[in-house]
C-alpha cells in the first residue's frame, strides 16, 4: 500500500510542476530582438463607376430687350455742351457755326484762277485769256496771301491802213504774289503784282505792227470781289481787277474779270 501511494505522489508532483515551466519559457527574455509587427495592409479604394455621357441642356438664347423711348424724350438731354440738359437755340448755331468754321478756314488753300479780258486802242484789238494757279496761306480768318504762277494768252488785230488787218497771238508767262482781305460777308479786295515774261508787240512811229519783242513787264492788280461758299471746303469766286500799267506793254487789257475757285486742304 505503501508502495503505490509514494509512485502518486511523485507522478502528482510532476504534474504541478510542468505547467510552471512552460510559463515561465513564454516571459520575455533579455537580449533578444524585439518583435516585429508587421504594416497593416494598404486599404484599395475601388474606382468608382464611369458616368455615361448625357445630352447637353440647350441653354436658350437671351434676347436683347429693345429699347424703350423714355417718357421725357421730347424734353432737353444733357450733353457735353449743355451739361444742365437745356440746349438753347443760339447755343446750337453756335455750335453747328464753330464746326463749320473749323472746315471752312484751314491754314492752306489752293487758289486758281481764270481771266478775260478786251480792249482796243486806235484800232487794235486785244483779247486776253488767263490762268493763275496759286497756293494761299490765312495768315487770319479774314487775311490771306500767297504765291503763284500765271499763263496769258493774247489776240490781237489791227486794220493795216491798205485796206487789210494784221492779226497775230502772244504766250507769257509769269510768276506772282496775292493779297485778299475779307471786308463785309463775302466781299473782299483783291490785289496781286505780277512779274511776267511777256511776248509784245513791236510797233513803228506810226503805231503800225512790226514784229514781236520780249520783255519783263510789271504788272499791279486791284480790284474788289465776291465769294460764293459752295461747301465747307470749296468756294468760287468773282473778281473785278484793275490793271494800273495798262498800256502797249501790258497783257492784261481793263477791265481784268477772273473767275477763281477755292479748295481748303489741309486742318
Amino acid at each position: 500500500m505503501k508502495r503505490l501511494l509514494f509512485p502518486s505522489l511523485l507522478l502528482g508532483a510532476v504534474a504541478l510542476l510542468a505547467p510552471g515551466r512552460s510559463w515561465a519559457q513564454e516571459k520575455p527574455v533579455l537580449n533578444t530582438a524585439p518583435v516585429v509587427i508587421p504594416a497593416p495592409a494598404p486599404v484599395v479604394t475601388p474606382a468608382p463607376a464611369p458616368v455615361p455621357p448625357t445630352t447637353p441642356v440647350e441653354t436658350p438664347a437671351t434676347t436683347t430687350p429693345t429699347p424703350t423711348t423714355p417718357a421725357n424724350a421730347d424734353l432737353p438731354q444733357p450733353d457735353t455742351y449743355s451739361p444742365s440738359g437745356l440746349e438753347l437755340p443760339e447755343r446750337e448755331q453756335k455750335r453747328k457755326a464753330l464746326e463749320q468754321h473749323a472746315e471752312q478756314y484751314t491754314k492752306m488753300f489752293v487758289y486758281s484762277g481764270i481771266g478775260l479780258g478786251y480792249s482796243s486802242y486806235f484800232g487794235l484789238s486785244n483779247f486776253n485769256f488767263s490762268i493763275s494757279p496759286a497756293i494761299g496761306y490765312r495768315v487770319s480768318d479774314r487775311f490771306s496771301i500767297g504765291p503763284g504762277i500765271s499763263y496769258a494768252y493774247n489776240y490781237y488785230g489791227q486794220d493795216n491802213g491798205r485796206g487789210g488787218s494784221v492779226s497775230l497771238n502772244t504766250s507769257s508767262f509769269g510768276v506772282k504774289g496775292f493779297a485778299q482781305f475779307m471786308v463785309y460777308n463775302q466781299f473782299f479786295v483783291h490785289a496781286e503784282y505780277e512779274v511776267t515774261r511777256a511776248e509784245l508787240l513791236g510797233f513803228d512811229q506810226n503805231n503800225y505792227y512790226t514784229g514781236k519783242v520780249t520783255r519783263s513787264v510789271q504788272t499791279p492788280l486791284l480790284g474788289a470781289g465776291y465769294r460764293s461758299q459752295i461747301s465747307n471746303r470749296a468756294a468760287a469766286d468773282i473778281v473785278l481787277l484793275y490793271n494800273f500799267q495798262d498800256d502797249y506793254n501790258s497783257i492784261y487789257p481793263n477791265p481784268v474779270i477772273r473767275f477763281n475757285f477755292l479748295f481748303n486742304i489741309g486742318r
